[in-house]
């Protein structure tokens, strides 16, 4: 129980933090479009990576700086990119909003979805190389931390994706809009500003 509590708590600590992937989820969920299909690939994309790490994975390629480089400078023009377009939503009124008449396909919100997790070192960092270690020092139990981490993102991504929608009615004024493609484009941002600036180690 000791082990599945702490993977639980740990879990959620480092995945409520807001980022680029949470801010995407978020405005998928309040514009309730293709929210299962964001949420299953978050929750799968988390699943995988924790279990990687509690598995050993975060002592072989990871550890290799090229690896973090390469991921970091892509996540950074990737971030910058995503950021500018939500910036551009924000001062087009006619694209607010979730009757948008360029509302996303499943293939482009697929894509996004996947960019968003996988070009961003600290997913690495967080769900494989730290909770990969805290997760081997419970042993035989490892599994049993790796399953309350998977709890925490399963839960939270369904809370955020899904739980959005009830906000849905606050969310028809385009002024609304303005303020969270802006906020999300910040967002982008500054994520994109720290991972350019930020030492990254393993």
């Amino acid at each position: 129980m000791n082990a599945i509590l702490t993977g639980l708590f740990t879990g959620f600590s480092l995945i409520v933090a807001i980022g680029a992937q949470n801010a995407y989820l978020l405005r998928m969920g309040l514009t309730r479009q293709h929210v299962g299909l964001v949420v299953s690939i978050c929750t799968l994309s988390d699943f995988l990576l924790i279990n990687a790490g509690v598995g050993g994975v975060d002592g072989l390629a990871l550890t290799e700086a090229w690896v973090l480089t390469a991921l970091r400078w892509t996540g950074v023009l990737y971030l910058v990119w995503f950021a500018v377009r939500s910036f551009r939503a924000a001062l087009q009124p006619h694209a607010l909003g979730a009757s948008s008449d360029e509302a996303p396909t499943k293939r482009r919100v697929l894509l996004t979805t996947l960019a968003i997790t996988f070009l961003n070192p600290h997913v690495y960092i967080d769900a494989v190389l730290l909770l990969g270690s805290i997760g081997n020092q419970f042993g035989s139990q490892r599994w049993l931390f790796s399953g309350g981490a998977c709890v925490a993102s399963a839960t939270w991504f369904c809370l955020l994706g899904f739980g959005a929608s009830r906000a849905a009615g606050i969310m028809a004024k385009p002024i609304t809009w303005r303020i969270l493609d802006t906020t999300i484009g910040v967002v982008m941002t500054a994520v994109a500003l720290t991972l350019a600036f930020a030492h990254i180690t393993a």
